[in-house]
């Protein structure tokens, strides 16, 4: 059939339940005699709970259980990616001393939701409340009140990444770019909350969640429970939305598992939207000093970045790792002499921090481009310009970064080329008179995507493997299934595994299948769908599954055929001997006699059942340039995206239409947390929580080129993009709004850039 499907712009087979009402979503779940659970969050940031009065509570009208931090003694989760020095490996359930407002206290379950919320106010938490910590350069400081006294700090972890002479090569510079920025904390906001059902059956505990990786889940609830692995089984439906937040399980959803075992009927809980922000981990709270040194004639000669991050009440799932992919991405798509990042992390009496869509990479990328920016600004030079000088050439890959990252395949300068015409053609259309005042900014990045491989993740900390496994089965019939553990959360996976099986297999798109999501049918996924890597790595095993099913079947044929499998072909609903299409035989014959073990070539077991395993050799590097054009109110500091444009490249492109919805999706994203997104504190750490993510009015027109390099790395020639549009939009609005504004460029430093910020930079 050849490549009848990669590249095609197939429509989404989701969306065909996604839009009629027919999803699967964990809030439609009705199980017989099931109760709901409602989570009692402690209302202040920092303080012991000494008693937990439940006597009101227990006699309120339908209500069966609450659960008080006694009765979840012993019950800890994992800390699965840990950094050098790390004091905490887990952390409980439920615990004694409260770190942050909206930390679980205690669990009432009731007959139904509105009776488990009314008890849940019955009751009565005796709390001696502790001084707050709220901010990570506040925590450092040394008469800081301590959240975990017994490390005697809260500092986590504090190392140095890259080139230890990196100081030296700042000496002899000509130029010096030094700039402090502080990235504000924002939260993931899927359509669908965190939600979970329980039940608990003839010892066997069955888990239906909104996730992104059910075995992850399914591994760490077994083990908080002392429970055998194939005695929990995990079923993920159509998760409406994951951008990191759902990639592990939260104490709540353990507690909700515990109430089901312990009354053993099935039990309901969903996050409240009241809940979000104080209970689904939030991302990139940090400050960075940065430091870009140059020489006379521009060229990059190192580039210097103290990252100090806010880890939140204790480190969460993912522990620092956000922090170190800020380190390991710093250099970008440039060349320098000398890179070093010093990091450090620190615990705060705020929700803990966790992953979301592009884990580290904005602040990166915000810190390295804004530095660029300025540096081009103080030495008069054009920051286009500055950038192509710097920008490693395709010539150069595959190239190892000061920071130890192979990067693949690509044209950085041929992104950015690209982006700056795109961005000419709205030159030249007259700007509006209207007072306000008008700049463009560009920002480019390279993404590590396609997680993996297992032993390069041991070697980082994380304690989980970074392959994937794909199951291909033919029936009889020559309808496929294909099985893997990555799971779809609206990135229409589903649709991309079906046009590289149907490609690689060479049978029609609508014969085949794809199942996920249900670890008690699904191959092992260590850490499912994140990072960019559903595609990238569970697609390559599938192309690797396909490949060895044709195998079968053309060797099966040729028998049939009395002729060599390296002369026939696989068309669809035949295989025919090439040049000769009387010589053919049906696929469904072949498929019965492999199934019925009929006549079949020496050395050929009965059956069409591939199972591969596929552990990446490395990470494959997609790569984007972004501009964002901004009309900035000098007096009230709104500010205004008048255009938006992104080239992307994100390797051997299997389904255009979806790439460029994920390039979108991300966009608007990286928008809110440039301009509005953020989760502030009191000092005494309350939330304040209002939250605005960008409406229609706020996202314009985003207009995308896509780029096409494979990738030498990976089966398929993919790269992941599940990411990348986040990654890019804080830096080129920054650098737009500093373009507007030159007089205020050099204190364009602080995320997100909202109205009262711009206007007391004016102060």
């Amino acid at each position: 059939m050849g490549d009848t499907y990669v590249g095609a712009r197939t429509p989404r087979r989701e969306d065909s339940r996604l839009l009629t009402g027919k999803a699967r979503y964990v809030g439609n779940i009705r199980l017989p005699g099931m109760a709901y659970a409602v989570v009692v969050r402690s209302p202040v940031a920092h303080a012991r709970l000494l008693g937990c009065d439940a006597k009101a509570a227990r006699a309120a009208d339908g209500v069966l259980d609450v659960i008080v931090p006694a009765d979840a003694e012993g019950l800890r989760l994992p800390c699965v990616t840990l950094a050098p020095g790390q004091r905490m490996t887990s952390y409980p359930v439920l615990d004694t001393v409260v770190r942050y407002v909206g930390q679980p206290v205690a669990v009432v379950v009731a007959t139904g939701p509105e009776a488990a919320r009314d008890a849940a106010d019955l009751l009565d938490l005796d709390l001696e409340e502790l001084p707050a910590v709220v901010g990570p350069e506040r925590a450092v400081e040394p008469d800081a009140p301590l959240l975990h006294p017994e490390w005697g700090a809260n500092t986590v972890t504090d190392f140095v990444i890259g080139d230890p002479d990196c100081e030296a090569a700042f000496e002899g510079a000509a130029h010096v770019v030094e700039m402090t920025f502080r990235i504000g904390r924002v939260s993931p906001h899927p359509m669908e909350p965190r939600g979970v059902v329980a039940s608990y059956d003839d010892g066997e505990l069955t888990i239906r969640i909104a996730t992104q990786a059910p075995h992850h889940v399914r591994e760490h609830v077994a083990d908080a429970f002392g429970l055998p692995h194939d005695r929990v089984r995990v079923v993920g439906g159509d998760t409406g939305g994951g951008f990191g937040g759902k990639e592990h399980v939260y104490p709540d959803e353990v507690l909700v598992c515990l109430a089901a075992m312990r009354l053993g009927r099935p039990v309901s809980w969903t996050e409240s939207p009241g809940d979000r922000l104080v209970s689904t981990l939030p991302a990139r709270a940090a400050v960075h000093r940065g430091r870009l040194a140059l020489h006379a004639d521009g060229r990059f000669a190192a580039l210097h970045v103290d990252v100090l991050g806010d880890l939140g009440a204790h480190p969460s799932n993912v522990g620092t790792s956000p922090l170190a992919v800020t380190a390991t991405t710093i250099p970008g798509p440039y060349r320098f002499e000398r890179v070093a990042v010093r990091l450090r992390a620190a615990v705060t009496t705020t929700t803990p921090t966790g992953s979301y869509r592009g884990f580290g990479q904005p602040e990166a990328t915000w810190t390295r481009e804004r530095l660029v920016d300025e540096a081009a600004r103080r030495l008069g030079l054009d920051p286009v310009e500055l950038r192509l000088r710097n920008m490693i050439e395709p010539g150069e890959l595959p190239c190892t970064t000061r920071m130890g990252q192979t990067y693949d395949s690509g044209d950085y300068p041929r992104a950015l080329r690209t982006l700056r015409d795109l961005v000419a053609m709205k030159d030249d259309v007259p700007a509006k008179d209207d007072g306000r005042r008008r700049g463009v900014g560009y920002s480019c990045h390279v993404e590590s995507t396609g997680l993996g491989p297992s032993m390069d993740m041991k070697a980082m900390g994380m304690l989980a493997g970074g392959y994937e496994t794909a199951v291909l089965r033919m029936e009889q019939d020559a309808s496929v299934t294909v099985s893997s553990g990555v799971v779809g959360m609206g990135q229409g996976i589903e649709t991309t595994l079906a046009q590289l099986a149907a490609d690689h297999v060479g049978v029609p798109i609508d014969r085949v299948r794809v199942v996920l999501g249900d670890t008690g049918t699904s191959p092992y996924s260590s850490i499912g769908s994140i990072a960019s890597r559903s595609l990238t790595v569970g697609g390559g095993a599938v192309i690797r599954g396909a490949a060895r099913l044709r195998e079968k079947l053309l060797a099966i044929a040729a028998h049939r055929l009395e002729a060599a499998p390296g002369d026939l072909e696989l068309d669809g609903s035949e295989i025919r001997v090439k040049g000769d299409p009387r010589s053919s035989v049906p696929l469904r014959e072949v498929a019965t006699l492999a199934w019925r073990g009929w006549d079949l070539p020496g050395g050929v077991t009965p059956g069409l059942e591939e199972r591969v395993s596929y552990d990446p050799a490395a990470c494959t590097f997609a790569y984007g340039a972004h501009a964002a054009a901004v009309a900035v109110d000098p007096e009230t500091g709104a500010v205004e995206l008048e255009g938006y444009w992104v080239v992307n490249d994100s390797g051997v492109l299997v389904n255009p239409s979806i790439v460029e919805g994920q390039l979108r999706g991300g966009v608007t994203q990286g928008i809110g947390m440039a301009l509005t997104e953020e989760i502030v504190y009191s000092d005494d750490g309350q939330p304040i929580t209002d939250y605005l993510i960008p409406t229609t009015r706020e996202v314009p027109d985003i207009e995308v080129v896509l780029l096409e390099t494979p990738s030498p790395v990976t089966p398929g020639g993919m790269k992941g993009v599940g990411e990348s549009g986040t990654i890019g939009p804080p830096a080129a609005i920054g650098n737009a709004v500093a373009a507007a504004l030159p007089e205020l460029a050099g204190r364009v430093t602080d995320l997100p850039l909202t109205p009262q910020a711009l206007w007391r930079l004016r102060g």
